[in-house]
């Protein structure tokens, strides 16, 4: 079960408590990340954004989609892998290798998706704004994911 920490370090979240948002948060982003075990967890979710984590197994994907109107950035904290990017479905002409420290930026209407190529899960997490996901969102696997679109 993944623990969350605040910027001293200490506990204060379990994945059984799933969303802050509509309230002040404060969290350690890192450590939240690194410790993070599942697909997606949003953890705070608002009006005009949405804040969520993500762990992509070795040799997996968070699986090509395009948002709108919402636009997404992503802040790489572990893990190494590439992003594509593009305007088509068809036609991704961005491929960019991703690695700890790796931010980029998801226009609304941009095809993308993000595939672990290393040998230990891509720890990310992500800003939409609007938000994408319900309120309280927590996929422990890309299955569970696709099933709840």
């Amino acid at each position: 079960m993944p623990i969350y920490y605040d910027s001293k370090g200490n506990h204060y979240r379990t994945a059984a408590e799933t969303d802050f948002g509509g309230k002040p948060f404060i969290v350690d982003m890192h450590k939240a990340a690194l410790h993070n075990t599942n697909f997606r967890v949003a953890l705070w979710t608002g009006t005009q954004m949405q804040v969520a984590i993500m762990s992509i197994p070795p040799g997996g994907d968070i699986g090509l989609e395009m948002h709108d109107p919402q636009e997404q950035f992503f802040l790489v904290e572990s893990g190494n892998g590439v992003v594509h990017m593009g305007e088509k479905k068809e036609l991704l002409p961005i491929n960019y290798p991703i690695y700890p420290d790796s931010a980029f930026v998801v226009p609304a209407g941009t095809w993308h998706n993000i595939v672990n190529l290393g040998n230990e899960p891509l720890k990310l997490y992500t800003i939409y704004a609007p938000p994408q996901h319900p309120f309280g969102t927590l996929h422990s696997t890309k299955e569970e994911a696709e099933h709840d679109h």
